[in-house]
C-alpha cells in the first residue's frame, strides 16, 4: 500500500502548493513553483520536507509572490525547503554545486508558468549532459565519502535506508548517471528494487514516528509484521538483499564510468576488441566475459577460471556472462579435480579485486553451484556487536585479509579455504565453530583436497577463536594456558595457520579487534606455543622479572612509572606488598576513567610489583600518586563511587576455571563493561584477604570478560569453599549489593 500512499501525499501536497501560489498571486507566465529532489520524483515519505523552488524569468519581479507564498504552506504543518531563483540562478547554482544539479535533474511542474518549468527541466538536463565528463569524477568522489563515512546497507548493524552504500541515494544517483546517456543500468531492475526499498522506508518513518531513515534493532520485527514476512531475520534479509542489489548495480555502473572516462575524449562509443586471458575467457571493455570458443556445458571449471581472472585483475566479472555460467556449466564432479581447487585458491587469495566478484557470484546465482553451504551464512546478522559486517561479509573480508599473510605460512591453500569457512557453522543453535568443523570437513573433501589438508582445515575451523580468547583472557606466564593451545593445536604447522587466520579474522571484525595491543598478545602467546611445540614439552613457569627497588619504596613509600605503547601506555607501581593494593590501584584509574586493559602484581621479597596495561597515553605519573594518596588516606572512596547504581543490561557472572592454571584460582567474571569492574572484582577479593596476582581484561561489545588469577595470601590455589565464596563475594559487589 505504500505506493500508493505515496501517490496521496504527493496528491495533497501538490494541491497544498497550487493553492498557496494562486492565493499568493501567482502569475501564469514568467514564473512558477515547482519541485525538486524526493518531492519532484512524486517520492514523499511520511514525515518528508516538501523542496520547491519559486523560479522566474528574468525581468520578472518575484517580490510579492515570494513575500506570501509560503505562510499557507507553513500554516499547514509541512516543512518546506524553499528557495526563489530566476532561471539564470537556478543555471549558476548547479553549475557551482554539483549537489545542486542532482536535486535539479527531478523538476516537476506544481504551479504558475508551465513552459517554464519545461524550460528549466530540459536546461537543467542538457546541462548536466554537456558537463557530465568533468562532473562525474566529483559526484564519485561524494559517493565514496559518504559510502565510507555511512557503510554499507546490506552489512552495517543499523542501516541507513538513504545515506548507506546501497541505498536510496544511490538509486537517485544511478538515475542521473542514466541521465548522461554515457553508460546504462538496468532500468527494470532499478525500478524494482528502488521502489521496494522507498516502501521499507516509509515504514520505519511510519514505526519511528519522525523523518527517519535509520533501522533499529527493534524494528525488525515490526517491520516483519508490516511486510508480511515471517520474523525479523527475514525482515533484515529482505532489506540487506534490497540494498546489496543497488550496491551491486551501483559499483557496476561506476565501474563503467570509470573506463569510459579513461578513454580519450575523442574516442567514441565502439564495440570493444578481446584481449585473451584463459581458455575460453576473455577482457572487453573492462569486464570478464567469453570468447567464442567457450563451451560451458563441457567444461566444469570455466566458471571459476572467469571468476579468478576477474578478482585477480580487479576488473568486473560480467554479470551476463556469470549468469550464463551458473545456467550452463557442467556440474563440478566430486571430487573436484585440481584445476577447480587452484582456480578457486587464486579466486581467494585475489585480495581486494574479490569483494566485487564475489558480489557478482552471489548477485547471478552462480555462487550456489560452487557453494551450496554459502546459504547458510548469507546476510547473516552477527550477534556481537563489535562486528562491522553481516557473517557473509565478514568472511569475503576475512578471505582478502588472509591473502596478505599467505607467504607467512606452508599451506596457503589452506588458510585460504580456512578463511571462507571459519564461520560456516553460524546461525544454529550449537556454538558455530563446533557446528562448522564437520561442514568444513566435508566441503574440503570435496574440493578435492587430501586427508592430511581436510584435517587441517577441519583443526583451523573448530579452534579459529583459541589464540584471540586465550591471550586476552589468560595468564600467558601460566604454564596451563601454553599447555591449552599445544593440546588443541598439535604442530607447529597447524600453529603457524592459526596464527595467521587469527589475525585476518581480527581485522576483518573491526579496527579495535586486532590493535597493537591484541596483536601483541596473540603473537606473544602463538610464539610460546610454538616453542612448546618445538621442544616437545610443557614450558618452564616463567619467573617474573626482578626490578630494581628504589629508594622511596624501601622506605615504605610508593612509586609510579608511566611508559608510553604505540596505542596505550604501562603503568609500574612499586609499593610495600599488601593485600589490597591491585584494587586500590585499579580504582585509581577507574576514577581516571583509564580504561584497564590487563593488570598483573607478583611480591618481590616484602614489596608488591604491578603493572597496568591502559588503552591511553599522555598519563602523568604525579597525578596518578597524588590520586592514589587520597585513596590510601580514604579521602576518596573508589567502591562508593564505582558500585552500580541499579541493576545492569547484562547480570554479571562469575565462574571458577579450575582446568585454567595449577599454581592459582582462575576467576573468569563476565559483565557489563563499565568504569571500575576491576577494582570491584579487587576489592570484593581483598576483603575476602585474597590477592590478585593478574587481571586480564577484554571488551566484546557491550560485555566486559574479565580473568582474575587469585591467591591465597600465602601463596597457593583458594581451596573449593574459599573459591566459591570468592565467586559470591565478586558477583555481590559488580550487583550492588
Amino acid at each position: 500500500m505504500t505506493a500508493a500512499e505515496r501517490a496521496t501525499r504527493t496528491e495533497h501536497a501538490d494541491a497544498l502548493c497550487q493553492k498557496a501560489y494562486d492565493g499568493a498571486g501567482g502569475p501564469d507566465h514568467g514564473m512558477a513553483l515547482v519541485a525538486v529532489g524526493g518531492y519532484g520524483r512524486s517520492e514523499l515519505a511520511p514525515h518528508s520536507d516538501l523542496d520547491v523552488v519559486l523560479v522566474h524569468d528574468e525581468g520578472v519581479d518575484p517580490g510579492e509572490v515570494a513575500g506570501r507564498i509560503w505562510y499557507p504552506l507553513w500554516d499547514s504543518g509541512v516543512k518546506v525547503d524553499h528557495s526563489v531563483r530566476a532561471l539564470s540562478e537556478m543555471v549558476t547554482a548547479t553549475e557551482a554545486d554539483v549537489k545542486v544539479a542532482l536535486g535539479s535533474l527531478d523538476v516537476r511542474h506544481l504551479a504558475g508558468d508551465p513552459g517554464l518549468s519545461l524550460r528549466l527541466r530540459t536546461t537543467m538536463l542538457a546541462q548536466w549532459r554537456r558537463g557530465a565528463r568533468q562532473r562525474l569524477p566529483e559526484v564519485q568522489r561524494l559517493v565514496r565519502a559518504r559510502h565510507d563515512l555511512v557503510g554499507e546497507l546490506a552489512h552495517v548493524s543499523v542501516p541507513d535506508l538513504k545515506e548507506a552504500e546501497g541505498g536510496l541515494r544511490d538509486a537517485t544517483v544511478l538515475r542521473a548517471l542514466v541521465a548522461t546517456w554515457l553508460v546504462d543500468v538496468p532500468h527494470v531492475e532499478l525500478e524494482r528494487v528502488r521502489l521496494a526499498l522507498l516502501d521499507v522506508r516509509d515504514l520505519v518513518q511510519d514505526v519511528a514516528g519522525r523523518a527517519s531513515d535509520r533501522v533499529a534493532p527493534e524494528m525488525w520485527a515490526e517491520l516483519a509484521t508490516r511486510l508480511e514476512l515471517p520474523d525479523a531475520r527475514a525482515s533484515q534479509v529482505h532489506v540487506r538483499e534490497l540494498g546489496r542489489r543497488i550496491t551491486h548495480l551501483s559499483r557496476l555502473t561506476w565501474r563503467r564510468v570509470d573506463d569510459y572516462l579513461a578513454r580519450p575524449a575523442a574516442v567514441g562509443a565502439r564495440r570493444p576488441a578481446l584481449t585473451p586471458l584463459a581458455p575460453g575467457v576473455a577482457l572487453a571493455g573492462g569486464e570478464v566475459v567469453l570468447d567464442r570458443r567457450a563451451r560451458p556445458a563441457e567444461d566444469p571449471v570455466l566458471l571459476l577460471r572467469a571468476a579468478a581472472e576477474a578478482a585477480e585483475r580487479d576488473v568486473v566479472l560480467a554479470p551476463p556472462t556469470a549468469a550464463r555460467l551458473a545456467r550452463e556449466c557442467a556440474p563440478l564432479p566430486d571430487p573436484w579435480p585440481a584445476e577447480a581447487r587452484r582456480l578457486l585458491v587464486r579466486l581467494l587469495a585475489s585480495g581486494h579485486g574479490l569483494l566485487d566478484t564475489w558480489e557478482t557470484l552471489e548477485e547471478t546465482g552462480a555462487l550456489g553451484a560452487v557453494l551450496p553451504e554459502w546459504e547458510r551464512i548469507r546476510l547473516l546478522p552477527h550477534a556481537s556487536a563489535i562486528h562491522r559486517f553481516t557473517v557473509d561479509r565478514h568472511v569475503v573480508e576475512t578471505c582478502v585479509e588472509a591473502s596478505g599473510l599467505i607467504r607467512s605460512v606452508a599451506r596457503p591453500d589452506v588458510l585460504m579455504v580456512a578463511a571462507l569457512l571459519h564461520d560456516i557453522g553460524k546461525g544454529s543453535l550449537t556454538e558455530h565453530s563446533v557446528a562448522g568443523e564437520p561442514i568444513a570437513r566435508g566441503i574440503a573433501r570435496r574440493m578435492g583436497f587430501d586427508d592430511e589438508a581436510v584435517d587441517l582445515v577441519g583443526t583451523l575451523v573448530r579452534w579459529h577463536l583459541l589464540l584471540a580468547e586465550t591471550a586476552t583472557t589468560r595468564d600467558p606466564d601460566d604454564p596451563a594456558t601454553v599447555e591449552l593451545v599445544t593440546s588443541r593445536i598439535g604442530s607447529a604447522e597447524a600453529l603457524s595457520l592459526l596464527t595467521a587466520l587469527t589475525e585476518a579474522d581480527a581485522k576483518a571484525t573491526s579496527p579495535k579487534a586486532w590493535s597493537s595491543w591484541r596483536a601483541g598478545l596473540v603473537l606473544d602467546l602463538a610464539g610460546r606455543a610454538r616453542a612448546a611445540l618445538d621442544a616437545g614439552c610443557a614450558p618452564a613457569p616463567v619467573v617474573a622479572d626482578e626490578l630494581e627497588i628504589p629508594g622511596e619504596v624501601r622506605r615504605g613509600e610508593v612509586s609510579f612509572r608511566v611508559e608510553e605503547l604505540a596505542d596505550g601506555a604501562r603503568v609500574t607501581v612499586l609499593a610495600p606488598d599488601r593485600v589490597g593494593l591491585l584494587a586500590d590501584l585499579a580504582g585509581v584509574l577507574a576514577l581516571q576513567r583509564l580504561p584497564v586493559r590487563a593488570a598483573r602484581a607478583w611480591a618481590q621479597d616484602q614489596h608488591a610489583v604491578a603493572v597496568f596495561e591502559v588503552a591511553a597515553q599522555g598519563l602523568d605519573a604525579t597525578v596518578l600518586r597524588t590520586r592514589y594518596d587520597a585513596v590510601r588516606a580514604g579521602a576518596v572512596d573508589p567502591t562508593a563511587r564505582l558500585r552500580p547504581a541499579g541493576p545492569d543490561v547484562l547480570a554479571p557472572t562469575v565462574a571458577v576455571r579450575p582446568e585454567a592454571s595449577a599454581r592459582s584460582t582462575v576467576l573468569e567474571v563476565r559483565a557489563t563493561d563499565r568504569p571500575g569492574v576491576v577494582h570491584l572484582v579487587c576489592a570484593a577479593l581483598a576483603g575476602l584477604g585474597v590477592a590478585v596476582r593478574s587481571a586480564h581484561v577484554d571488551t566484546l561489545g557491550p560485555q566486559a570478560v574479565d580473568v582474575f588469577y587469585v591467591q591465597e595470601a600465602d601463596a597457593g590455589p583458594l581451596p573449593d569453599g574459599r573459591a566459591a565464596e570468592a565467586a559470591h563475594a565478586v558477583r555481590a559487589a559488580l550487583s550492588g549489593e
